[in-house]
């Protein structure tokens, strides 16, 4: 006979020893096959069942072994594909090697071989069917394992025997055979509970094999198949369609969805759905998944388009099937270059498990996405503004300080030349010039013959001499942040007329499939209609209960005993009392207290953002207590103390805003030994255990959240927008004299501006909060600065005080950028006052926004979910300006080695690669030229402890630098510290080594332009960089708020960034000097300290003419005031004169801030330091040389001072965003209590100014002490 069939539907037990004669194997089949003229039809169903169970509905049972031969298989599915896999294998080999199709009759052996090989471990049958070029189409033989080649049709036979004798005939066509095994099998699914799901045929012949989906109904054979009719059904009004799920971690969703809902909205509605099942941590986030399905002309396809509506797609049955997504090549090189850049691969995220950490990647790649497809469809210009950013005044108005460095006609003098040319020509222009205009008139100079066609100066731009900057508007040149700059530094601003076409655009990068996957808006997205609707916390009057069940890995003494301590906190504000278990003892270093805790609040009166912090802590007595031990704040009396372990966070609701419950498993932190808190608990830590470095070996602590619903309904704190609704509705019942009787009088008026005028670390007094919040109205209509007094004063574990606030909140007015900054600070933890916060921000300036950025970025740290208001700003910031990207990468990069943040950093930076594809390039060249400085450096350290010989050591370091790879790394790279500066060829002959311990490197490097100045970088490993970062950053921030009241104080903020851990670079001042240098050039050190005239010569020896040396008193003059003040205010400490330096145009800079915030030098108790700033006589000699006289310094110096104190509340908030840094210099709130002590906060500003003036009055009169500390220096470092 030449047709074969097969129903198998009982399961096989193979009885070798060691197999569990109870395991279910995956059964159930039924198979057809005939041969026709030229070929070959097979069939099968597509239903496999496991025991009792159906386990899938779509099994592909017709496995290709060539183009021409294909096997039906039956048995274990695992087996069966097994064996065709390994055949496979040896067919393409024997292929190889013959050079001609195999037969199938070849095949069909090596089938059998196996089958019998393996007959009492596996269970397969298979039936092989093929076309080959001598015997044409055949159905060969059926395999099983008894090895005989027997037609055996199972227990189903009897089912369709008979329809086979019936109907089968000799010479069929292909359509009669298809007809005929269509029938076949369809006969089989309806009448064998082991068979069914659809029927897949295939049609061998010469021309290989066709795949497909037979669906014939048949009046005697009732088909259950969902074909296009279903599609198109009469009932129009059908809206709703029922969809099954095959997920990738093995379940089955069912879902009803609307018919016009998206693809997109079904991954949706599938992800909300498994995050309820078992082994969801095993998905990954949902954009690394995609759709398929059988459409209705019987082919399978991928959903690629997420787009497109299910009315359109029309999966057969109904049925989609959620596989992971392909990586193309292009996209796996892409995200091994992520992994690199950021320091960390991406498989990392993927093992983690998390589905927060899944759903941040899904939807931070979708807003990445976006902004790919918007660039990508971008014109020239907006491409050219996004990689060159153009730093342009956003103010018509020049300040007095600008004005005056225009000559007496108001002319701006200027040097110029033609990009391919090497004739720079000066010209005097009017300041209010246009570029164009500019480069009418050059030409007219000039003589270009490239531009003596008037229309083709339209196709040239002005480009910054030497940087990476272009003017892109047809502006006057005063809007130009680098002319401004370069008039007050008194230097000639020189620029290039450049040709347009000639600006390099980085190409875009697409994704594998040629286009960008993004969403669209849908009107019937499912996600919001739940089957379940949850419960709102505010319903819930029960007490707030946690059960501590155990811990293990516990690192302390065999026979310690141990409890829990608990406390609910909501930023820095404890809810209610803490809790703590007994006392257990410790066994195998594991302890177990199985007791539930009870706290004092109602599950309503919890705020969203509220977290649990525990600490494990050893109780001893005092009169043993180890060196760990510290005094605490601790639950414990008496003569026992406690001595904390380890600690964790976790936040009571989770990200999707649903009250936590089950069991959960803490990783926790060993406790700081050094840490400066009284309390044991560590509120400000991270609520993310999942970043511990040691995650099997660290202290795990076993809780359980109680259940305050049936049947597991969620609990859930509602949106913003139901609290607004009900607040108001409670409002409405207030009535008209209630309202009015909130309003404050001109007496209480007073009282909220003296209240709200005071610093962030002035504590608020009870009666002060009263009035603040029973006065909450007039503090939004006329106080709005008030805003971060007032959520001091609300009463966050009563969820009516906290629906009443967010209501306020909702139509608060937008607030400064200074006080928008605060409300990031840790102690503002509601999630919507920092969305409020940022939404104040996204007003800002580019060139404030990277200002601010050190602090947004420790922010970041302050945020207690992955996604967050805060993240996404930056990234779209970042996404639309290249500038801002860069610095975010290297702040962020530069803190990935700190686990606590390294997965929220990470993940951040992937975001933010994928985002910007054309930057890539350009980092991944920073990272490997900073790679190379890094192995250089650690050589020459190891070197220079073997030789002496500097010389010798130099030369080495050379011949490093000439090796091809470096010298290929160390080319062309864009600089980290100033995206501007694109660095070019190395200078090997001007590179060195410093002196210095960990011997850091000096880097010169000429510019691409022709007549720029090189470029000097220092390349630091082994120090901590990020202090310097904040005080720079900090003077930075002074020198404007100076500037903003037209004060210039001619700050030199150099550049320094952090790159990794220790690692960085710092921006090298040229024409410069220590003090040090300058005293000891023509003296001893003994005596060149108590030289009064040293500076004053010196300066005069580099500026001869007496306009010159005028001009340099005067810029001494001015800066020596800005860094007297700066330095006071901040409490820079360590200031000796290697540690001051002057620069030949008299500008006076301070440099390395090693010591901050009042952290002075001691020696045996004896602070080194004992003035408030330095002014020296020698300084004080150059400063009454000038025309201005001293008592001019001294009135700078006051000036520089108030304008200072009354921003005093926003540089103290500052440096509190910096708490979570981690610098030494800056751990607790205590630290920032040095800043209230300069400025004095407490004082009215004309007690203020007199107390600053005693201190000036101090520095000039003890003016001495710092001179004997400078000799000091002096001997002890040899200069």
């Amino acid at each position: 006979m030449d047709s074969m069939f097969e129903n198998q539907s009982m399961s096989f037990f193979n009885e070798s020893p060691g197999n569990d004669l109870n395991k279910e194997v995956s059964t159930g089949t039924t198979l057809v096959a005939v041969e026709f003229a030229d070929g070959v039809v097979i069939g099968a169903d597509s239903r496999t069942s496991q025991g009792s169970f159906v386990h899938s509905r779509m099994t592909d049972k017709l496995t290709r072994v060539t183009d021409h031969i294909y096997c039906c298989r039956s048995g274990s599915a695992a087996d069966t594909q097994a064996i065709a896999d390994v055949i496979s294998y040896h067919i393409e080999f024997y292929e190889m090697e013959s050079g001609e199709q195999p037969l199938v009759s070849v095949a069909a052996n090596l089938f059998r071989d196996m089958c019998y090989k393996y007959r009492d471990q596996l269970t397969a049958g298979i039936l092989c069917a093929g076309w080959d070029k001598r015997h044409g189409g055949q159905v060969v033989y059926k395999v099983l394992q008894s090895v005989n080649f027997i037609v055996d049709p199972g227990s189903g036979s009897t089912y369709i025997t008979g329809y086979i004798d019936s109907n089968y005939r000799k010479g069929m066509t292909k359509d009669e055979c298809i007809d005929f095994v269509t029938k076949g099998v369809a006969l089989a699914i309806l009448r064998d509970g082991s068979s069914g799901g659809v029927i897949r045929l295939g049609i061998i012949t010469k021309d290989g094999a066709i795949p497909f989906f037979k669906t014939a109904n048949s009046p005697q054979i009732p088909m259950t198949l969902i074909t296009e009719e279903f599609w198109l059904n009469d009932d129009i009004d059908r809206k709703e369609t029922n969809l099954d799920v095959l997920t990738p971690n093995g379940l089955l969703i069912s879902l009803t969805v609307n018919s016009e809902s998206t693809i997109f909205h079904v991954k949706e509605d599938v992800f909300y759905e498994v995050q309820k099942q078992p082994l969801f941590g095993l998905l990954k986030d949902p954009q690394s998944y995609v759709f398929t399905c059988v459409n209705i002309t019987t082919a399978e396809q991928e959903e690629l388009d997420e787009n497109r509506r299910v009315c359109d797609v029309r999966p057969l049955l109904g049925i989609l099937r959620l596989i992971e997504r392909k990586n193309d090549k292009n996209e796996k090189q892409q995200n091994a270059k992520i992994g690199l850049l950021i320091g960390k691969g991406l498989h990392e995220f993927d093992a983690l498990k998390s589905p927060e950490v899944n759903d941040f990647r899904w939807r931070t790649r979708l807003l990445c996405e976006e902004f790919q497809n918007k660039r990508f469809h971008h014109s020239w210009l907006q491409k050219a503004y996004y990689q060159y950013p153009p730093r342009i005044e956003t103010s018509d108005s020049i300040p007095e300080y600008v004005l005056t460095r225009l000559d007496k006609n108001k002319n701006l003098n200027i040097e110029i030349r033609f990009w391919s040319a090497k004739t720079i020509r000066g010209v005097s222009v009017s300041y209010q010039i246009s570029v164009k205009d500019l480069i009418n008139k050059a030409n007219a100079t000039l003589k270009i013959p490239e531009l003596e066609d008037s229309t083709s100066c339209d196709e040239y731009t002005l480009k910054v001499c030497g940087q990476e900057e272009y003017f892109l508007e047809n502006l006057p040149l005063i809007q130009y942040k680098y002319i401004r700059e370069m008039l007050v530094c008194n230097k000639v601003p020189s620029v290039i007329i450049f040709p347009i076409k000639n600006i390099t655009i980085a190409e875009q990068v697409t994704n594998g499939e040629g286009e960008f996957r993004g969403r669209s808006p849908s009107l019937y997205s499912n996600a919001s209609r739940r089957k379940v609707k949850p419960i709102s916390s505010f319903t819930i009057n029960e007490k707030l209960l946690l059960n501590i069940n155990g811990a293990c890995r516990i690192n302390c003494s065999k026979n310690a005993r141990l409890a829990v301590q608990v406390g609910l906190y909501h930023g820095n504000e404890l809810l209610c009392k803490a809790q703590s278990t007994v006392e257990e003892s410790v066994k195998d270093s594991e302890c177990t207290w199985d007791e539930c805790l009870e706290f004092g609040i109602d599950i309503r009166d919890v705020p969203r953002m509220a977290k649990f912090c525990f600490v494990i802590y050893e109780t001893v007595s005092r009169s043993r207590k180890g060196s760990r031990t510290k005094v605490f704040r601790s639950p414990i009396d008496g003569d026992v103390q406690a001595n904390p372990l380890a600690w964790a966070n976790t936040t009571v609701f989770d990200y999707k805003s649903n009250l936590r419950t089950g069991t959960v498993t803490l990783r926790l932190w060993s406790y700081s030994n050094d840490t400066e808190a009284d309390d044991m608990l560590n509120p400000l830590g991270t609520c993310f255990s999942l970043c511990n470095p040691s995650f099997e070996e660290a202290t795990s602590l076993t809780i359980t959240f109680n259940k305050y619903s049936v049947n597991d309904v969620p609990i859930e704190f509602l949106s913003l927008e139901w609290i607004i609704e009900e607040t108001q509705a409670m409002e409405c019942e207030v009535t008209a004299e209630s309202r009015k009787a909130r309003h404050a009088s001109k007496t209480y008026l007073e009282r909220l501006q003296e209240i709200c005028d005071r610093d962030p670390l002035n504590e608020m007094h009870e009666q002060d909060k009263e009035l603040l919040w029973f006065l909450r109205d007039d503090c939004r209509q006329l106080l709005p600065h008030s805003l971060p007094h007032l959520l001091h004063s609300v009463k966050w574990n009563k969820h009516e005080d906290m629906m009443k606030m967010m209501t306020l909140l909702y139509s608060w007015p937008e607030l400064e950028t200074e006080t928008a900054l605060e409300l990031l600070d840790f102690a503002y933890a509601d999630c919507h006052v920092r969305a409020f916060a940022v939404k104040c921000l996204r007003k800002i300036s580019d060139d404030d926004l990277q200002l601010y950025l050190l602090q947004l970025v420790q922010a970041l740290k302050y945020e207690s979910y992955l996604h967050s208001d805060l993240v996404i700003f930056l990234l779209e910031r970042a996404l639309q300006n290249q500038h801002i990207g860069h610095h975010l990468f290297w702040l962020l990069r530069s803190e990935m080695h700190e686990v606590s943040v390294n997965v929220l950093f990470g993940l951040i930076l992937e975001a933010y690669c994928r985002g910007a594809t054309t930057h890539i390039t350009a980092l991944m060249k920073q990272t490997e030229a900073l790679s190379k400085l890094k192995q250089m450096n650690e050589y020459m350290r190891q070197e220079a402890n073997k030789r002496k010989d500097r010389d010798k050591l130099k030369s080495l370091m050379h011949d490093i630098i000439n090796q091809q790879y470096y010298k290929e790394a160390l080319s062309g790279f864009i600089n980290p510290l100033n995206p501007h500066l694109k660095l070019g060829t190395i200078k090997t002959e001007k590179c060195r080594f410093m002196d210095s311990k960990m011997k850091p490197l000096w880097m010169v490097f000429s510019s691409n332009d022709y007549g720029s100045e090189d470029i000097c970088v220092m390349f630091k490993n082994g120090d901590d960089l990020r202090q310097d970062m904040l005080t720079l950053q900090m003077i930075r921030i002074m020198d404007k708020i100076w500037k903003d009241e037209g004060l210039d104080l001619r700050m030199t903020p150099y550049r320094v960034i952090a790159t990794d851990n220790r690692v960085g670079l710092i921006e090298i001042v040229l024409n410069a000097q220590t003090i040090a240098n300058v005293q000891t050039e023509n003296r001893s050190a003994a005596t060149s300290v108590f030289t009064r005239k040293s500076l004053f010569e010196w300066l005069k020896d580099h500026n001869p003419d007496e306009a010159s040396i005028s001009k340099a008193i005067e810029e001494f003059t001015l800066s020596c005031a800005g860094y007297c003040v700066a330095t006071y205010v901040l409490g820079i400490a360590d200031r000796h004169n290697d540690n001051i330096m002057v620069k030949t145009n008299g500008q006076l800079l301070h440099i390395d801030f090693g010591h901050i915030l009042g952290k002075f030098k001691e020696k045996f108790g004896i602070r080194r330091e004992r003035v408030p700033f330095v002014l020296t006589h020698d300084f004080v000699y150059v400063i009454k040389q000038g025309d201005t006289g001293f008592k001019k310094f001294q009135t700078v110096c006051e000036e520089a001072f108030t304008i200072l104190r009354r921003k005093g509340s926003f540089i103290i908030s500052l440096f509190a965003m910096m708490l979570s840094s981690g610098l030494p210099e800056l751990s607790s709130a205590k630290d920032l209590e040095y800043l209230r002590e300069t400025l004095v906060l407490n004082l009215t500003e004309k007690d203020a100014l007199q107390h600053f003036r005693s201190k000036f009055n101090e520095a000039f009169e003890k003016s001495w002490k710092t001179s004997f500390n400078w000799l000091a220096h002096n001997i002890a470092k040899g200069n």
